[in-house]
């Protein structure tokens, strides 16, 4: 935890001077946090700025090997195909997310120490709203990436995360793993208090809580703990009422850009279907237009993803994908770099991440209502995501719960072993679940959310592996049950006795 190199400069300070000469001033003549604006200038820093898609998209089933051509120079993408533990802690990192989480964590808690220091009151109201949701976002999201999938059955045994609530004040500070149970709570304690309290008044809206992006985070949250009709009602809060103008539109507005806008408008803070960005440093983007990532889209996975969509018609996809064995990618990252020094040419890459958007929000919503039972409404959110995202779309394409039902039908399932969550799944929602599920695979491609997917209904991931002298390709598999689903600790945590996960 690199956080805890901050104190010691503080430390030095104190044993230098008198206690009266450090009292009689502030340490490091820092700004005092004394006012709203202030607090929601610390609030900037309250949204992690690391990125998860670079090692949780190599672990999903949306990579594929593309053979022994690719260079396989990105060594994260490597070994997080493999199901490897990793610590090093270069940027795109499992331990670089935990990182800049718990920065951001930090971030979060001074500013409602801060709050609680200057008494509170209507006008910090906004500041605490976002605080508590920045709160809880960072904790839900390191819970399902270095933890088992939240099952109530056994939540209470598997172990969490630190849930951290408190300005860190000390060098060194032990901290208990506790469990799952205890961070779910924790994180619904936090949304629930901070949701109804943020605003929209923000200079850039898309990189904050606003209340859509908070309505997303709350979708999100209880389409893991299995509350349907709370997925409901704050996916329908994050979408609006006029739901079509707010989704990614691929097949219109993307259709007509040319190639170097379609890396800038998909994650631009203009584009309506942005709830919530964070730009990190990070050289994701890099491997769009090189071979460097081994472990991508290969051609076979592009057939399976992009050709056809579940309609039989074309995704409007095609219009990302650059074609060649090696090169083949989907373009959705732009990178900017910031330059420390404009002379000597150098400085940092940056990317930024698509954290919620109105796309997940809606097909959260489609598949709560296949767990109600309520198929018309699933039905008419699944509609309305393919007419934004099939290439030529038109009213003939339009599907109804008879077609899905249709046991000799394109879209038949019987296969009740493929998902497995924690809660039942009839057979009358399997052709749903299994539809939806599908186009989340590919709408969400490169945006990490694949292997949430995964983790939360349990499904198997087999991975190929091309002999690199031209032999037989091999297979790999992550079973239901394998402990690897859980992203190991970092080595730096792990020495401040925060348990391991098993393996």
């Amino acid at each position: 935890m690199k956080k805890y190199l901050k104190f010691i400069p503080l430390l030095l300070v104190t044993a230098i001077f008198s206690c009266d000469d450090v009292l009689s001033e502030v340490p490091d003549n820092r700004t005092e946090i004394d006012s709203p604006e202030k607090i929601s200038e610390l609030l900037v820093a309250a949204y992690p700025q690391g990125g998860y898609v670079p090692f949780l998209e190599p672990m999903s089933d949306n990579a594929d090997d593309k053979g022994p051509g690719a260079t396989s120079d990105v060594r994260i993408n490597e070994e997080m195909y493999f199901w490897r533990d990793l610590n090093d802690d270069d940027d795109d990192t499992p331990t670089n997310y935990w990182n800049e989480a718990y920065e951001a964590i930090s971030h979060a808690n001074q500013a409602l120490a801060s709050i609680e220091e200057l008494g509170g009151g209507d006008e910090f109201d906004k500041q605490k709203g976002e605080a508590l949701l920045c709160r809880a976002y960072a904790h839900f999201m390191l819970v399902n990436i270095f933890c088992k999938a939240y099952n109530p059955s056994t939540a209470n045994t598997d172990l969490g995360i630190p849930y951290v609530t408190e300005p860190e004040t000390v060098l060194i500070k032990e901290y208990s793993r506790g469990t799952v149970a205890q961070v779910y709570e924790q994180i619904a304690k936090d949304l629930e208090m901070g949701l109804p309290l943020v605003e929209d008044e923000y200079d850039v809206p898309a990189f904050h809580f606003t209340k859509k992006a908070a309505n997303a985070f709350a979708s999100r949250f209880y389409l893991h703990t299995g509350e349907w009709q709370k997925v409901i009602l704050h996916s329908t809060e994050a979408l609006g009422t006029s739901t079509a103008d707010v989704l990614r539109d691929i097949n219109g507005l993307y259709d007509a850009l040319p190639g170097a806008a379609l890396q800038l408008q998909y994650s631009s803070s203009n584009d309506p279907a942005n709830l919530l960005l964070s730009a990190g440093s990070s050289v994701y983007a890099r491997g769009f237009f090189s071979g460097l990532a081994r472990y991508q889209l290969s051609q076979s996975l592009r057939e399976d993803l992009f050709r056809n969509n579940p309609l039989g018609e074309p995704w409007a996809y095609s219009i990302f994908t650059y074609s060649g064995d090696i090169g083949l990618t989907l373009i959705k990252y732009n990178e900017y770099f910031r330059f420390t020094n404009q002379a000597a040419g150098i400085g940092l890459p940056f990317v930024t991440w698509m954290l919620l958007t109105t796309d997940e929000a809606l097909l959260n919503r489609a598949e709560a209502y296949v767990m109600l039972q309520d198929y018309e409404n699933a039905v008419a959110d699944i509609n309305l995501m393919f007419s934004t995202k099939t290439a030529g779309y038109d009213n003939s394409s339009i599907i109804t719960p008879s077609d899905i039902n249709d046991p000799n039908g394109p879209f038949a399932f019987t296969d009740s072993n493929l998902y497995t969550p924690f809660y039942t799944l009839s057979a009358n929602d399997l052709p749903y679940i299994n539809l939806i599920l599908t186009m989340r695979k590919s709408i969400f491609y490169n945006e990490g959310l694949r292997w949430f997917d995964i983790k939360r209904h349990n499904i198997e991931v087999i991975h190929r592996n091309a002999n690199v002298n031209g032999g037989t390709t091999s297979t790999f598999t992550l079973t239901k049950d394998d402990n690897r689903r859980a992203v190991q600790i970092p080595s730096d945590a792990q020495a401040f006795n925060i348990a391991p996960n098993p393996r």
